[in-house]
């Protein structure tokens, strides 16, 4: 009798643990939310200062004295460089004395003339003479300040080109001098993406609105504005070039700099799902497509964009496709699931990206 329970209890045992392991396993899965959306995109960036402009000696002569060091601020009308004077000096003097000289003579005619001792066109000729040696004065004081560079706005001084002591020709670099007080970045963007930028901006006023990522990775805290889009298109490329002006108002950016601009782009009827509804083979993305008997099919999909814990398609599934949106490792291509459905807008909203 014993031998008989024992026996009854052990087949029961074993149908009940086959039962287990008929049973299907219960996940959940979801579906793609389709809807009018914006994503980010990143565009490599070229930045560059506001104003830049290369310093030339202006004269001929010796590098006698530097104002400045390299890299350092300064400010409008300050002095830099000083090229050695003495020659013009002279040469100021020289056609003052000349224009006295003429002076004298003309004031002498002009007397004359007035007692009619002399004719008009001879006081004529002593008034273009004065005139001429007028004009070699103000030409020698031009030469002098041309000896005197000083910073034509403010701005940040680039390395020496020239060092004391040097003798400079006329147009020989001495240095550069940058406004970063304000940025231009300049980066390009498909024909396509620039026809959504046009159509969005119609209707949006932030839509030049663009952020920078910086070369560290970490997003500039000031915001620029799209100010600039060239008049053609690369043939080769299919891009056109934008321009976005930065503040820049502790210094932080400088000319030369890289980086990646930010910019919102529309999105029409976007397909989007959870990234962690994905699973990766081969650098390809996949998905489990969920069929109508409850059976999972692994199905490649396409990416469009990236967003945060979330992925915009543009091939692969459709929006009334239901996919796994737990338990991937569980299964493989063929079995069969039973699931609990959960809407894709509780889904997203509950994502942490979108709960925070």
């Amino acid at each position: 009798m014993l031998l008989s329970c024992g026996a009854l209890l052990y087949t029961s045992g074993c149908k009940e643990e086959k039962k287990e392991v008929e049973e299907p396993l219960k996940l959940v899965a979801t579906s793609p939310l389709l809807k009018d959306t914006t994503i980010t995109k990143e565009y490599v960036a070229q930045i560059h200062s506001f104003q830049r402009i290369e310093l030339r000696a202006l004269e001929k002569g010796y590098l006698e004295k530097i104002f400045v060091d390299e890299g350092q601020l300064v400010r409008q009308g300050q002095t830099m460089f000083q090229i050695k004077p003495t020659v013009y000096q002279a040469e100021l003097k020289k056609s003052q004395a000349e224009a006295n000289y003429v002076g004298l003579e003309y004031q002498n005619t002009k007397k004359l003339a007035d007692k009619n001792i002399v004719s008009g066109s001879e006081l004529a000729l002593a008034q273009a003479k004065f005139d001429k040696a007028n004009a070699e004065v103000s030409l020698a004081q031009t030469h002098l300040q041309f000896t005197t560079v000083k910073a034509p706005f403010s701005g940040i001084m680039d390395h020496f080109q020239a060092r004391l002591g040097s003798l400079v020709d006329e147009g020989d670099l001495l240095t550069t001098l940058s406004d970063n007080s304000k940025m231009w970045v300049y980066y390009n963007v498909p024909e396509a993406e620039y026809l959504a930028y046009k159509a969005h901006a119609k209707t949006n006023d932030k839509a030049a609105h663009v952020k920078l990522r910086m070369a560290n990775n970490e997003v500039f805290d000031q915001t620029g504005i799209v100010q600039t889009i060239e008049a053609d298109f690369n043939n080769e490329t299919g891009n056109i070039a934008f321009r976005a002006t930065f503040p820049n108002p502790d210094g932080l950016l400088r000319n030369g700099e890289t980086g990646s601009v930010l910019m919102t782009v529309p999105l029409k009827g976007a397909l989007i799902i959870p990234q962690k509804a994905t699973f990766e083979i081969l650098e390809k993305k996949y998905v489990f497509v969920v069929d109508k008997n409850n059976v999972v099919h692994q199905r490649e999909i396409g990416i469009a964009s990236e967003m945060p814990d979330l992925y915009v398609l543009k091939s692969g599934i459709n929006a009334t496709d239901r996919i796994l949106l737990e338990g991937l490792r569980k299964v493989k291509d063929g079995d069969k699931v039973a699931y609990d459905f959960r809407e894709p807008q509780d889904v997203i909203s509950h994502l942490k990206v979108y709960s925070e």
